[in-house]
């Protein structure tokens, strides 16, 4: 494995003409077959299990780790373009002095000359500026460097972190505490403005519980419920089966009526925008589930929501069972934040910082001017992967080793504790954390290796490499805590109605997050999941609230309040809260060029220390010009079609067979031949109840099959590359309305309209269904884009990729070796992952058996966090695809049309409660 990550490290950013062969074929390399590393990606400080797929040493596609707590198997869009940061050619590549390039030996120099007076001084005036890091080696160190300098101040700055909880904690229960929360136990679910589906280090994991309460194949299935409060709209409010939009301030006055209604207690008339009746339901369903319902909280929230939240749940039993609460895993003890840091400095206790890995100057709120504090240092150093905004004030700027270049190790969601192994030496000459902590500890040629393993001195090396192996440090997790609550529990006081004050809500970008990842361009490429917007962000506005203010897509607003402003174009987004304006963090950026390219504007100019999330008090002020907004879907709407078809739990029991009410029938006669298939005969079924609309399909198809990004222009013309694609679609009232996914890949048409019209016969019908795409006869006419009904065909109009080897950068080493680089002219789409189905084809023809129901595994299958999508061979009997293509409410989309899809969906359930059931509306998606 050395020679092969030496090597690896050589030819990835070395000329063409330089590459040299092997003299020596390194053990366990077989070209051509690529070997699997787990290891751990960082989510906010937090680990998610991964394993690394590599080629001859060069890691190319990213999936999930079965073993561990926090993935289960499962990726996100964010660790899926992991690969692509890797080797971003615009990645900080010299240690820089005073800006000009310099040696890292220099640097240790420098450090050499001041530890002696560190030493003497006991680290006077010398501070740290961390990340959020729950890295038990990182906190070694640390524990390290402050005894050896007692005046050591460590400082963090996290612009993403939410603290209520452990806030709340510690006032119900003595001490701060971190749920853990277990959805496959919940029976009624109510989610006070928490996203808990798309936000938090335990998303991926919590979608899988989630999901496994929610499939119905039968009348007798059972679902769990879940109502929805939150401030604007999310995947989590989407599949909720009650959701209500309330502003960010009101939630507060919702989680206590719903409090107050579980005790029998008198409702405080105004406390609540919600109607008495519909908190009193739902407190009785709460009741009714006991032990087995669940609150969860909002991150963003005030504590006093956190409190009534965990009170409640106290209350009903679930602790214990549907909730447990342990130590938080990323307690790091520190002088305080960012904004102390600055105090410190301009009172000058401080005079020499040293930032590791965050980007203060980009991301600090804007009442707090870090610019001028850094100024005065009299040494600045930074470590990241960027130049970045931070950099430039640097004196001294090291780039950072890249998460696949170095040894570490992290905790996840619940404690477990993973090692972080490098795929790949660094390609950039970066630096780890762990080196720069033991250089300023006076360890110049620490082996970061060696740190990790004294940190885990207590296994012994069988079962140090079995947790390297596994990607897991057996029986790490945190112990749940035995909580009583403190008698005095606070309650929450009626406020005064806020209803005609505009309120402000921040949301991190749901890939860029706090703007880390601006410089990627899958994930600026990417569609947000309910906006579907590209390459910028824009100010969500609901439909009242857009007439009231004579506003339109694209329109400039200006927003001010306390002597801040920002222009952002506007969004009008069905389920918006009225007179509540939504900001995302994480765009504006100039600094690389993919960030540059990118419109929209920066919220963190808006943002003040002392309303992170939500503030009120915000002046809009229309402008007169538009600004772009670029967006992947255009209608919204399904016009009374039957594309997502949909029922409740009781309809379904009534009717399994309700995709059928209302659909045009499918033809039985057809002018094309009948398809025979002597071997496997793929396809796919899609459980729609199950999917979320995550887009972690979408980008791991990306990684897996080459496909490029186009920019934003492009995009802004139709011509995104993507081979699968989220339909979202709203049905009922615009203020109100229910939101529905539908992933859309290749159909595989059995009777495929696009390939009768191919002249050149470059679109063809495989001897196992699929409907496979030869490159190098596609002409480019298009026939069979304009021919296909479901749009799902994909062109190069222009030159994408880069071939040339004098002028491509290393960002070619992320291509998968097993899948064609298109050029300009031709047609592409979903190949079902044909590549995979090979290569299982021909193990299984070496071992002289069948492929195995379940052993090919699509990359957008094997992303799913919910396991929305099964594949499998419709020749095999009882395979686990048949079986879901045989439940009642399986269809076919535009089945009317008589093209056969190998791809179907299974009918969305949701499970409202009757007495709160909606009205029928007027667009039900059925036909």
């Amino acid at each position: 494995m050395g020679a092969s990550l030496s090597l690896a490290g050589l030819t990835a950013c070395s000329k063409a003409e330089r590459i040299v062969p092997y003299v020596r074929q390194p053990e366990n390399i077989i070209p051509g077959r690529p070997l699997y590393y787990a290891t751990t990606l960082s989510s906010d400080g937090y680990g998610i299990g991964a394993v690394v797929e590599c080629h001859e040493g060069r890691p190319t596609k990213v999936e999930g780790n079965l073993d561990h707590p926090a993935s289960r198997g499962a990726t996100d869009a964010i660790m899926q373009a992991a690969v692509l940061s890797l080797f971003d050619p615009e990645r900080s590549r010299t240690p820089l002095k005073q800006g000009e390039p310099a040696s890292y030996d220099d640097f240790l120099k420098d450090i050499a000359a001041l530890a002696g007076g560190w030493v003497g001084s006991g680290g006077q005036g010398l501070a740290l500026l961390i990340e959020a890091t729950t890295s038990p080696t990182t906190k070694a160190q640390i524990e390290v460097l402050k005894t050896r300098y007692p005046k050591l101040r460590v400082f963090k700055h996290d612009p993403l972190a939410a603290r209520s909880g452990e806030q709340a904690t510690a006032t119900l229960f003595g001490k701060p505490l971190t749920p853990i929360y277990h959805f496959d136990r919940a029976d009624v679910i109510v989610s006070l403005d928490a996203d808990f589906l798309g936000e938090g280090p335990g998303r991926l994991a919590y979608a899988r519980d989630f999901a496994r309460r929610r499939r119905v194949r039968a009348s007798t299935d059972t679902m769990s419920r879940l109502y929805v409060i939150e401030s604007t709209p999310t995947i989590t409010g989407a599949a909720g089966d009650h959701r209500r939009a309330v502003k960010p301030s009101a939630v507060e006055g919702v989680a206590a009526a719903i409090k107050a209604a579980l005790e029998g207690d008198k409702y405080v008339d105004g406390q609540s925008p919600l109607e008495p009746a519909w908190t009193n339901v739902l407190a009785d369903d709460l009741r009714s589930a006991g032990r087995n319902a669940l609150v969860v909280p909002g991150a963003h929230q005030p504590p006093l929501v956190h409190a009534v939240a965990f009170a409640m749940n106290a209350r009903l039993g679930a602790i214990g069972n549907t909730l447990d609460l342990i130590d938080p895993p990323d307690v790091m003890p520190n002088d305080g934040d960012l904004a102390t840091l600055c105090q410190a400095i301009e009172n000058g206790s401080i005079d020499t910082v040293v930032v590791l890995g965050s980007n203060p100057v980009q991301t600090t709120p804007s009442d707090i001017d870090v610019r001028a504090a850094f100024s005065k240092l009299k040494l600045l150093v930074h470590s990241g992967l960027y130049r970045d905004e931070t950099a430039f004030l640097a004196h001294w700027h090291i780039p950072a080793a890249h998460e696949l270049e170095g040894w570490s190790d992290i905790r996840a969601y619940d404690g477990t504790a993973s090692i972080v192994q490098p795929l790949i030496q660094p390609l950039f000459g970066g630096k780890s954390l762990h080196r720069l902590l033991a250089g300023l500890a006076g360890e110049f040629d620490a082996d970061p290796r060696a740190l990790v393993r004294a940190t885990w001195k207590a296994m012994d090396e069988p079962a140090w490499q079995q947790a390297l192996r596994d990607g897991v440090v057996p029986d790490s997790a945190a112990a749940s805590v035995a909580v009583s609550l403190i008698p005095d529990t606070p309650t929450p006081m009626p406020q005064a109605s806020a209803a005609e004050r505009l309120e402000v809500r921040f949301v991190a970008d749901p890939w860029l997050r706090d703007g880390c990842n601006a410089n990627s361009s899958w994930l600026q490429e990417l569609p947000r999941p309910l906006s579907k917007l590209v390459w910028g962000n824009a100010a969500l506005v609901s439909p009242a609230t857009a007439e009231r203010l004579g506003l339109e897509n694209g329109r400039v607003i200006n927003m001010a309040r306390g002597g801040k402003d920002l222009d952002a174009p506007v969004w009008i987004t069905p389920g918006q809260p009225d007179e509540t304006v939504t900001l995302s963090l994480g765009h504006g950026r100039k600094v690389g060029s993919v960030a540059s390219l990118a419109g929209g504007y920066d919220a963190f100019a808006l943002r003040t220390a002392d309303a992170p999330w939500f503030v009120d008090g915000v002046l809009v002020t229309p402008r007169e010009g538009l600004a772009r907004v670029v967006t992947t879907q255009h209608h919204q709407a399904m016009e009374g079609r039957a594309i997502v078809r949909h029922a409740t739990l009781d309809a379904f029991r009534d009717n399994p067979h309700f995709v059928r009410d209302g659909a045009p029938p499918a033809p039985t006669e057809s002018l094309y031949p009948d398809w025979t298939y002597d071997q496997e005969a793929w396809g796919m079924a899609i459980d729609q109840s199950a999917c979320i609309g995550c887009m972690a399909c979408v980008s791991a198809c990306q990684a897996e099959n080459n496909i490029p990004t186009v920019g934003p222009d492009q995009t802004a013309l139709g011509h995104e590359m993507h081979w699968l694609r989220i339909d979202r679609y709203y049905s009922g009232s615009v203020d109100d309305p229910a939101i529905l996914f539908q992933p859309v890949p290749c159909m595989h048409c059995e009777q495929a309209p696009c390939e009768v019209v191919c002249p050149v016969n470059a679109t063809i019908h495989t001897h196992d269904g699929l409907n496979a795409q030869v490159y190098n006869r596609c002409i480019g006419t298009r026939y069979c884009s304009q021919n296909c009904p479901y749009k799902v065909r994909r062109f190069n109009f222009l030159e994408y990729q880069e071939f040339e080897k004098d002028v491509a950068g290393p960002q070619q080493a992320v291509h998968n070796p097993d899948v064609t680089v298109r050029s300009r002219g031709i047609m592409e789409k979903c190949t079902y992952c044909v590549q995979r189905i090979s290569e299982n084809r021909i193990r299984a023809q070496i071992e002289n058996r069948q492929i195995g129901d379940g052993e090919v595994v699509t990359a957008c299958q094997q992303a799913c966090p919910t396991q929305a999508i099964v594949f499998g061979d419709l020749n095999r009997k009882g395979s686990h695809v048949t079986l879901e293509k045989a439940v009642p409410h399986n269809y076919a989309l535009l089945e009317e049309l008589n093209t056969r899809p190998r791809t179907t969906y299974l009918g969305k359930i949701t499970n409202p409660n009757g007495q709160l059931a909606a009205k029928p509306a007027a667009e039900t998606g059925r036909g």
